[in-house]
C-alpha cells in the first residue's frame, strides 16, 4: 500500500533518532528537483541528452531489476539533499548524487550494473541516431566523466558520473557497503525516494498538502536534528576525519570560506591536524595534491569563481598550522603549491596582485653560494590582504 501523508506529516523522529519524515515544502523541493530535466553533454559530435533524473532512476532501477539485480531502495544524497532539507542552507549543489542499494558479491554483477547504465545511455539518445554502431565502449567516452569501483573488506561500491560541462554531474552510485557515507554533518542525509517515485507511477492525482506520500530522509551523521541544526546554523561538525580519504581537508575548508562556523575551536583544532595528516597520506605526491587541487577548484567553484582565491587562502593557513606529518621541504612544497594556484586564479580573474598581497623575494644566480646569504626562496607568496606596504623586490642583506 502506498504510504501517503496528510498535514501531520512533518519533521519527526517516528523512526529513531537518525530519521526523520519530510515537510511538504521539502517534498515539493525534492519533487521538484527529481523533474527538472538535465543535460548530459557529450563529447566530440555526440549530442547533448536532456534526462529528469526521475526517468534515469526508473529506467535504470527497471533494467537492473530484468537483469536479476535487486534494487533495495534510491536515495537522494549529499548537497542536494541538503538542499531539499534546507533551501538557504549556504551550500546550494552541485552533483545530483543517486544511491542504489545492490548486492555487489562478484566481479560479474559490476561489470553487470555498467553495461546496464551505458545500455540505458543508448536508449536516451535522441530519435534519428543511428544506434547501431555505437557501442557501450563509445558510450563511456562520449558521456561518463568519471568510473569508480572499490571492492574491499569494507566497502563495495561503484560510481558512474555522467558528464555535464557546467559542473553539475548526475552522478550514478551502486553500493552494497560503505563504512563511511559522510563528511560533515552537513552533508551527512540521504532522502530515500522510493515512496515518491512509486507516488508518480501510481497515482492519478497530482501531489498537494493534503495528498502526498511519506518520504524519509536519514543523517548518516546520526541524530538527525542535530545534522539540520547544524545545517541551519552553518556549523562545521565532524567525527573520525581520519576515515574520509583526503580527511575531508577540501570540503572543510570550502565549509569555512562559505561562512560556516566549527562547532568547537579547540575540537576543530585538533581534527584538523588529522585532516591533513590523511590527505598527505591520500595524496602524497606534490603531482596528485596538485591534480587534486585543479581539479577541486573546476569543479567546485562553478559560478562561484571570486571565492576560489579566498579558499586557496583558507587551505594555505590550515596547512600551515596543523600539518605535522611532513618533513619540513615537503611542507614548504605543498605551501608554495597552494600559493601559486592563489596567484593562478589571480591572473585568471585578470587581477593584477598588489603588493600588499603578493611578496615576491629576490633569488641570486644559481653561481652564488647559497651560505653567504640569510634568505628564503619562493616563486611568489601571497598574504592576506594586510596594512604595510613592501617593495615589489625585498633587498638581499
Amino acid at each position: 500500500m502506498l504510504p501517503v501523508a496528510g498535514p501531520v506529516a512533518g519533521p519527526s523522529e517516528q523512526r529513531g533518532g537518525r530519521f526523520s519524515v519530510l515537510t511538504w515544502e521539502q517534498v515539493q523541493r525534492l519533487d521538484q528537483i527529481l523533474g527538472e530535466a538535465v543535460p548530459i553533454h557529450g563529447r566530440g559530435n555526440f549530442p547533448t541528452l536532456s534526462v529528469r533524473p526521475r526517468t534515469i532512476v526508473q529506467v535504470v532501477r527497471s533494467r537492473l531489476e530484468k537483469k536479476g539485480i535487486a534494487v533495495h531502495n534510491v536515495r537522494l544524497n549529499g548537497s542536494a539533499a541538503s538542499h531539499v532539507l534546507h533551501q538557504d542552507s549556504g551550500l546550494g549543489y552541485k552533483d545530483l548524487d543517486l544511491i542504489f542499494g545492490v548486492d555487489l558479491k562478484t566481479e560479474d554483477v559490476f561489470q553487470l550494473v555498467k553495461d546496464v547504465v551505458m545500455d540505458c545511455l543508448l536508449d536516451f539518445l535522441p530519435e534519428g541516431v543511428n544506434k547501431d554502431k555505437i557501442t557501450p565502449m563509445t558510450l563511456k567516452e562520449a558521456y561518463v566523466q568519471k568510473l569508480v569501483k572499490v571492492c574491499n573488506e569494507t566497502d563495495r561500491w561503484s560510481l558512474i558520473s555522467l558528464s555535464n560541462n557546467s559542473g553539475k554531474n548526475v552522478e550514478l552510485k551502486f553500493v552494497d557497503s560503505l563504512r563511511r557515507q559522510f563528511e560533515f554533518s552537513v552533508d551527512s542525509f540521504q532522502i530515500i525516494l522510493d515512496s515518491l517515485l512509486l507516488f508518480g507511477e501510481c497515482s492519478e492525482n497530482p501531489m498537494a498538502e493534503n495528498f502526498h506520500p511519506t518520504v524519509t530522509g536519514e543523517s548518516m551523521y546520526g541524530d538527525f536534528e542535530e545534522a539540520m541544526d547544524h545545517l541551519r546554523n552553518r556549523v562545521i561538525a565532524t567525527r573520525n576525519p581520519e576515515e574520509i580519504r583526503g580527511g575531508g581537508l577540501l570540503k572543510y575548508c570550502n565549509l569555512l570560506v562559505r561562512g560556516f562556523k566549527p562547532k568547537s575551536e579547540v575540537d576543530m583544532k585538533a581534527l584538523q591536524r588529522y585532516m591533513c595528516s590523511r590527505f598527505f597520506i591520500d595524496f602524497s605526491d606534490i603531482s596528485e595534491q596538485q591534480r587534486k587541487l585543479e581539479c577541486y577548484l573546476q569543479s567546485h567553484f562553478v559560478g562561484m569563481e571570486s571565492k576560489r582565491y579566498d579558499y586557496l587562502m583558507t587551505l594555505h593557513r590550515v596547512v600551515n598550522e596543523s600539518t605535522v606529518c611532513l618533513m619540513g621541504h615537503e611542507r614548504r612544497q605543498t605551501l608554495n603549491l597552494i600559493a601559486m594556484l592563489a596567484v593562478r586564479v589571480l591572473a585568471e580573474q585578470n587581477i593584477i596582485p598588489t603588493v600588499t598581497n603578493v611578496t615576491c623575494y629576490y633569488q641570486p644566480a644559481p653561481y652564488v653560494s647559497e651560505i653567504n646569504f640569510n634568505y628564503y626562496v619562493t616563486h611568489v607568496q601571497p598574504f592576506l590582504p594586510c596594512n604595510q606596504s613592501y617593495p615589489t623586490w625585498l633587498p638581499c642583506n
